[in-house]
């Protein structure tokens, strides 16, 4: 096991001390990715991921700041009020961060600990949808590799428009055909000279809100994205990630479980890892790379966990934001009057 905290002291992570918007204001910085989860291989990546205050000229001037990025350390560091707005729709990818084990952050701030403490803010049957979304991002990604390779061109391609269609529906039903205009996708003889079919598009639109034609098109986007690697394949690394796609899969479902019936967010997850490690090695996966059924039973059990856990879960149906707020308030002050 690496050493974290060394690591974070190394030459490569000086931007942790010296870019203005981190240094002392960074509030928590831990493990993210496998080594956040307990699932990390030898060849598993580190990836640190943090909260830093904002500055004052964002919170009372004029200045904007939502994310510090480090492509070389695969690094990412929120601003708190970024933080916030994600917390409160139980984002995944961000809940994870209070949901570590103590060794596992490397910086703690008294305000970052306050954080902790006051994580069950956030918490409610928002995590139904955003769990389930992510799960269902996943379980897409699983079965649009699978199809890409088992599958004939033209069949394939009618996957991709299905799976472009599911992951659509909720924008359809906004925009799919109203007074402002509508979408169509269809499979037709395909123009590329390399396909047999493809995915063609209709659309027309008058006087639609930018964010709503540029959210559309990244949805599909990341959809065909997923499939359309044709003869570019690393077959080795592409069957690491499938299993990958399919453990992270299941560990959604968990997370969402404890966060619905217990309150609790838990990323590391010490009891689950002889499974988790079972998807992740292939344990379910047949040799013509396909899942076999006894993984599909698994996924219908947790699908129907989740399912029951709305339905038994005390937490409210959306977060108390007067609370909320005010422990925001608090927390800025604190960063405007540089009390940090």
């Amino acid at each position: 096991m690496p050493d974290f905290k060394k690591l974070m002291h190394s030459s490569e992570y000086d931007f942790l001390r010296t870019e203005r918007r981190l240094g002392s204001r960074i509030m928590l910085l831990g493990l993210g990715g496998s080594y956040a989860y307990g699932t990390n291989t030898e060849n598993s990546d580190i990836d640190f991921r943090g909260i830093t205050l904002n500055l004052p000229s964002d919170l009372i001037g004029l200045t904007e700041f939502e994310q510090y990025e480090d492509d070389r350390t695969d690094t990412v560091i929120y601003s708190f009020n970024k933080m916030v707005k994600l917390l409160l729709e139980c984002n995944p990818n961000t809940c994870e961060i209070l949901g570590l084990d103590e060794d596992q952050y490397l910086i703690r701030s008294e305000l970052g600990q306050m954080l902790l403490d006051q994580k069950r803010l956030f918490l409610s049957k928002r995590a139904v949808r955003s769990f389930g979304g992510y799960a269902g991002a996943q379980l897409r990604r699983l079965q649009n590799a699978i199809a890409r390779d088992s599958m004939p061109q033209s069949e394939r391609e009618q996957h991709i428009l299905t799976s472009v269609n599911r992951a659509l529906e909720d924008f359809n039903r906004r925009y799919g055909g109203f007074e402002k205009g509508s979408i169509r996708l269809y499979i037709d003889r395909a123009e590329n000279p390399e396909l047999e079919t493809e995915i063609f598009v209709d659309a027309s639109y008058r006087h639609l809100p930018l964010r709503d034609y540029e959210n559309m098109w990244e949805i599909m986007h990341n959809v065909v994205k997923d499939y359309d690697r044709i003869g570019k394949r690393n077959r080795k690394k592409d069957d690491n990630h499938l299993n990958k796609h399919a453990m992270h899969l299941i560990r959604l479902f968990m997370m969402a479980e404890d966060i619905l019936l217990e309150g609790e967010i838990r990323t590391h997850r010490p009891k689950d890892l002889e499974l988790l490690m079972k998807i992740r090695n292939g344990g379910f996966q047949r040799a013509d790379k396909t899942f076999d059924g006894t993984f599909y039973d698994l996924l219908a059990d947790y699908e129907r966990r989740l399912e029951k856990a709305a339905k038994e879960s005390c937490l409210p149906d959306n977060p108390d934001m007067a609370k909320v707020e005010e422990f925001v308030e608090y927390i800025n002050r604190r960063a405007i009057e540089g009390d940090v």
